[in-house]
C-alpha cells in the first residue's frame, strides 16, 4: 500500500487503467468486475468529519448508523460539531442520539488530541499508507478498519484492502468460488496480485454484493455510482 503521486479514485482516468489492468491480469475478477467499471467519487476535505462518521458507522448495519448519525449531527444543528464543540458538550447529551459509550470516548479522544495538537490532519495526504495508518492509530478507537476507509474515501487511494470487512471477504467469497470467507491472511496474498489497484477489487465487491454490510451507507454517502 505505497503511496501514488498519479494514481487516484478520484480520477477516471485511473479507474480506467486500473479496471483494465485487474480484468488482463486477473481470470477470476474478470468474470466478476465487468469491462468500464467505474464510481464516481467526490473528494471530502474534512478528514475530521470522515473519521467521526466512520466511529459512528463502526459495527452497524448500514441504516442503524445512518440514523444514529444524523440524531448525533441534530444536537448541533445538522453538522459535526467542532473538536472543541464536542469536549464542551456532555456525554449524556451524546447517548441520547445513540452514541455508545465506547464510541463517546473514540471520538472525544480524537477531539482532545486535534485540540492538544498531538495528532495533525493538516497535510496529511502527503503521508504513505502505512505512515497514516500508524498516525490514526494513535487515536483510542481508530483501527484497521476506519484507517482503511479513510485511506480510500477521504484520501482516494488506489491500493488498499480493508481485508476485515465483511462485504470485500463475501465478495471475494463468490467471486473466487471459495468455500468459506476469506480471512486477512488469505486475502493480502491475493491482494498481492492486484497491487496497485487493490481499492478497486474492494469497491467492485461491495457493488457485487448490492447488499448493506457494515459501513455500507457510510460508502455509499461518499461513493456514488
Amino acid at each position: 500500500m505505497q503511496r501514488s503521486s498519479t494514481e487516484s479514485l478520484f480520477v477516471k482516468s485511473s479507474w480506467n487503467k486500473g479496471i483494465q489492468y485487474l480484468r488482463k491480469n486477473n481470470p477470476k475478477l474478470a468474470k466478476a468486475i465487468k469491462p468500464g467499471f467505474y464510481v464516481k467519487m467526490e473528494f471530502d476535505s474534512d478528514y475530521y468529519g470522515s473519521l467521526v462518521e466512520s466511529i459512528v458507522f463502526q459495527q452497524l448495519a448500514g441504516k442503524a448508523a445512518e440514523a444514529i448519525l444524523n440524531r448525533f449531527k441534530k444536537l448541533y444543528k445538522g453538522r459535526i460539531p467542532a473538536p472543541a464543540e464536542f469536549i464542551k458538550t456532555r456525554e449524556e447529551t451524546v447517548r441520547g442520539a445513540g452514541i455508545s459509550p465506547q464510541k463517546y470516548s473514540y471520538i472525544l479522544d480524537l477531539c482532545k488530541k486535534l485540540e492538544s495538537g498531538t495528532l495533525v490532519l493538516e497535510g496529511i495526504e502527503s503521508l504513505s499508507d502505512m505512515e497514516i495508518i500508524e498516525k490514526l492509530s494513535s487515536v483510542k478507537g481508530i483501527g484497521r478498519w476506519t484507517s482503511d476507509m479513510f485511506l480510500i474515501f477521504s484520501l482516494g487511494r488506489t491500493d488498499v484492502m480493508p481485508a476485515e470487512d465483511l462485504g470485500v471477504r463475501k465478495g471475494l467469497q463468490s467471486a473466487y468460488g471459495l468455500r468459506e470467507l476469506p480471512d486477512r491472511k488469505r486475502i493480502e496474498k491475493m491482494a498481492a496480485k492486484w497491487h496497485p489497484y487493490g481499492s478497486m477489487v474492494a469497491i467492485a465487491m461491495w457493488h457485487r454484493l448490492d447488499t448493506v454490510t457494515v459501513g455500507d451507507e457510510m460508502r455509499q454517502k461518499k461513493a456514488k455510482a
